[in-house]
């Protein structure tokens, strides 16, 4: 893995996050949210944004 590697925050519809290769096609299935980084200003912002790591079907499940 190279330090000079450029990813992006991605999610799936169940709002997991994760990180990906910015030059690899995305998996089925998940899209980007819009940052891209290094992998720590990635891991970094979704350390900001996923607070609630319960799948969204069982947060809306009531």
């Amino acid at each position: 893995m190279s330090e000079n590697q450029t990813y992006l925050v991605v999610l799936n519809d169940e709002e997991q996050y994760s990180i990906w290769q910015a030059a690899r096609a995305l998996p089925a299935g998940w899209h980007a949210e819009g940052t891209q980084g290094t992998r720590e200003e990635c891991l970094a912002r979704i350390g900001e944004i996923w607070t609630d790591m319960r799948p969204l079907s069982l947060r809306t499940a009531g």
